[in-house]
């Protein structure tokens, strides 16, 4: 855990949050920024910076399969999602611990990676 990261501190129980989901690797809570009805953030529990750290593969593997399992639980997966995965500054990663955007709830527009 990094102690001045702020997704270490919540998926410590340190700051408080409401999760959505959680077991021994992953933990997932609301966006506090939402850009759609349904924002989702999906982290690792242990402190990785971004995608480009990522060496795990059974890390990789749980934290796909809880983006799929809070699809499931938030009503969202038959109508479809958008995953997105900021990586770095010009990626535009704003919390330097890797996470996962779950995006539901509206229709994204055909051929666009935007927020």
């Amino acid at each position: 855990m990094a102690s001045d990261c702020i997704f270490c501190r919540i998926a410590s129980g340190a700051i408080p949050a409401s999760l959505v989901y959680q077991d021994e690797h992953v933990v997932a809570f609301p966006d506090v920024h939402p850009q759609a009805p349904t924002h989702v953030l999906v982290v690792p529990r242990k402190h990785i910076g971004s995608l480009a750290e990522l060496d795990d593969a059974d890390l990789a593997g749980k934290l796909l399969l809880a983006v799929a399992e809070v699809a499931r639980r938030g009503g969202v997966a038959e109508r479809g999602f958008r995953t997105i995965i900021n990586t770095g500054a010009e990626g535009g990663q704003t919390v330097p611990h890797l996470h996962f955007h779950l995006l539901a709830g509206r229709k994204f527009a055909e051929g666009s990676l935007g927020e």
